[in-house]
């Protein structure tokens, strides 16, 4: 599958573990997982910085087949819940630091366009959340692309 702006195939990426079942070496049962997952949320972190965190710290794969359910999943079912999804979230920081960027550098061009695409991608993943009922459907990305010429 190609990337969504570029000419390039993008075949890079990390692999899951085989089988779906709970590891031999997970000594944490899922109410001890689930617990430690609201845990992190409490403390601020992302639902990918606690994935991240159980794999490297306890030694949990993937939480889902333990579980049974995603890390998202939990946060919701716990009402622990961000008003915004984490993949929408990064991609507006992004695009507000490359503002900040293009504010200070004007004549940065191969970045406005950067900033165009990146825009792009947030109104597209937008509009998709909002279908779904995951943002309100005023949410509102707004640009400053035009500011900036």
């Amino acid at each position: 599958m190609g990337r969504l702006h570029s000419h390039r195939h993008g075949k890079s990426h990390s692999t899951r573990p085989i089988t779906p079942s709970t590891p031999t070496w997970v000594k944490q049962s899922p109410a001890e997982i689930e617990e430690l997952i609201v845990k992190y949320a409490k403390e601020g972190l992302a639902p990918s910085r606690i994935g991240i965190k159980l794999r490297d710290q306890y030694a949990i794969p993937v939480t889902r087949h333990i579980v049974k359910k995603s890390i998202t999943e939990i946060l919701e079912q716990k009402g622990v819940k961000t008003e915004m999804p984490e993949d929408l979230n990064n991609l507006v920081n992004k695009a507000l630091g490359l503002q900040k960027h293009l504010k200070e550098n004007k004549s940065d061009k191969r970045n406005v366009r950067s900033l165009e695409l990146l825009e792009a991608k947030v109104h597209r993943l937008s509009s998709y959340y909002k279908k779904i009922g995951k943002i309100p459907k005023t949410w509102k990305y707004k640009a400053v692309i035009a500011q900036l010429e």
